[in-house]
């Protein structure tokens, strides 16, 4: 099951980046299809170049038109070495242990990447080029996005000043506040009820929910609160959990004046729990919410019947609920904004957004300078307007073309400048873009550009609906939230890291489910759970992290 929600999630990314945006602040001046020196036409004799990839659904990337257009484009000559997207991380971890790698590495990040790990350790063999001096030279779009974008920078530039690798820089807007509660506003009307805005007024809700029949069935057959154990925002205790301490659903870290602390082991993460607890012993949490897997938690919205989910979490509401034209129960979810707890709190899980730490293009020491070049020429093309849609949303006149008088963009207040094409039913794949390999810079003010349908709930209008959903919760993350994502451990320390994390995280999520069915009592056994946590040397992972952090900072 989980793979099935990845899977969902790279529709989605793709479906968004194909009703998103198109012009980026670092890249106005950039003319579609234009590199400076380095978009200038291949010319004699094609470079022939052997590229690593992985096998994507709906895309032959030989055949592509988007691998034809880049081919003539930059005069290249590909060898592709395409792999099945299971063991695609095994295969590219042997082909570099061999000796027998390709001139590059062109990856899809939500299948596999270099990990940071990766990168510094090839990179320091020798085996990787460094990028600096290409990008310096024939990269004036790859520059230019670093400039503007100082995490970009950051994000691809390994402690030793060399860039290694390039990873996806795609600011997907919704996914950066991924832990949204959708709850069900067609039963808030029917019993007379306000939006809640507290969490007091949240259990409330719930409790009105189970206790007074809002689908008219005469049964107590209403679910108040569920969820699922999986990604993509679905877990329902760091919705909760953020009207008391910032919980960053990931490693519950925070950062203090510059340090780095545990959220697990604080008082307010306490109080949280006894809050959640509160709910569940009046039974307006489903137990499932804490076991199940997306497919489960998705037959309780699509309940054959009467409606009976009173408030479901989710990245988007399309992971529990038929988004399909024709299902009005989809309309009747709509986005909670983040409560606001006892002590005035009000936090949102915010990251970065699809950013995954790592690269997905490489360049190693088997490409000759000729190939090297092409290489980021082509790139660079992929950091323009043009480049960016071709690459990632497939070829304009097949799979976007240019606005119509009437439309409106997705941001606010923006120029639209891209329209997709819709596929027919029935029409086969057009293979025209790269999708997940073609994804390099994506940031929000080009997404936001794209053309897009102002009814929200209209097929064409779903990314508006989240869009509009995640503005209620942007601005509400901390100051300063610790940057897991972009920072770089030390390769000496990141297995001992690695383990650490793991440990930690499974002992901090076993506890808070056992606090929260009772299983262990809050009060007489909090005690031991944090010496539990001191044992599994919680003080020593953040000394790592605080490391990195202050290495990555400088």
């Amino acid at each position: 099951m989980k793979k099935s929600m990845v899977t969902l999630l790279m529709l989605v990314m793709i479906f968004t980046v194909v009703l998103s945006g198109c012009a980026s602040k670092n890249i106005d001046n950039a003319s579609s299809g234009q590199t400076g020196n380095a978009g200038s036409e291949g010319s004699g004799k094609p470079v022939n170049i052997s590229v690593f990839s992985v096998q994507e659904s709906g895309i032959d990337i030989p055949t592509n038109k988007f691998t034809q257009f880049v081919s003539e484009k930059f005069n290249i000559k590909f060898n592709w070495q395409i792999n099945p997207s299971d063991g695609a991380k095994e295969k590219r971890q042997i082909s570099l242990a061999s000796g027998d790698y390709p001139d590059a590495y062109m990856l899809t990040h939500y299948i596999d990447q270099f990990s940071q790990a990766d990168l510094l350790k090839y990179g320091k063999q020798g085996v990787l080029l460094p990028l600096n001096d290409l990008i310096d030279k024939y990269g004036p779009n790859i520059k230019a996005a670093m400039e503007n974008y100082p995490a970009m920078k950051t994000f691809n530039t390994a402690p030793d000043g060399n860039i290694y690798g390039l990873g996806a820089f795609t600011e997907c807007f919704h996914c950066s506040y991924p832990n949204k509660m959708w709850i069900n506003t067609e039963w808030l009307k029917k019993l007379n009820l306000e939006m809640p805005k507290t969490t007091e007024e949240f259990k409330q809700v719930l409790e009105a929910f189970k206790s007074e029949d809002p689908n008219g069935n005469g049964k107590a057959d209403e679910v108040p609160l569920s969820g699922s154990t999986e990604d993509f925002g679905v877990r329902i205790i760091p919705f909760l959990m953020n009207a008391f301490v910032y919980d960053d659903d990931r490693n519950y870290l925070n950062l203090v004046a510059g340090k780095v602390q545990s959220a697990a082991i604080s008082p307010e993460w306490k109080e949280g729990l006894t809050y959640i607890k509160s709910l569940f012993d009046a039974g307006l949490i489903d137990p499932g919410a804490f076991t199940q897997n997306a497919e489960a938690f998705k037959k309780i919205g699509e309940n054959a019947g009467a409606e009976i989910l009173g408030a479901g979490a989710g990245m988007h509401p399309a992971i529990f609920i038929n988004i399909d034209p024709g299902n009005t129960r989809s309309a009747h979810y709509n986005p909670v904004p983040p409560l606001t707890g006892p002590n005035g709190i009000s936090y949102a899980t915010h990251d970065a957004g699809g950013v995954a730490p790592g690269a997905k293009f490489v360049i190693t020491n088997k490409a000759s300078e000729e190939a090297q070049i092409a290489l980021i020429k082509m790139v660079d093309y992929m950091f323009t307007p043009e480049g960016q849609t071709n690459a990632g949303s497939g070829m304009k006149g097949i799979d976007w073309t240019d606005p119509e008088p009437g439309d409106v963009a997705l941001g606010k207040d923006v120029k639209p400048v891209v329209k997709s094409i819709p596929m027919k039913e029935g029409e086969a794949p057009r293979n025209a873009g790269w999708s997940g390999m073609g994804h390099f810079f994506m940031p929000k003010d080009y997404r936001d550009t794209f053309v897009q349908a102002t009814d929200i709930y209209a097929s064409n209008g779903y990314e508006r609906r989240l869009y509009d959903a995640t503005l209620l919760y942007q601005g509400h993350e901390p100051k300063d939230i610790f940057p897991i994502w972009s920072i770089w451990i030390d390769p000496a320390e990141i297995d001992e890291a690695s383990l650490l994390q793991t440990n930690l995280r499974n002992y901090i999520e076993q506890n808070e489910l056992q606090f929260i069915t009772g299983n262990k009592d809050i009060n007489k056994d909090w005690d031991d759970y944090v010496k539990g946590l001191e044992n599994l040397k919680l003080d020593r992972y953040l000394e790592i992290l605080q490391k990195a952090y202050d290495n990555t900072k400088k």
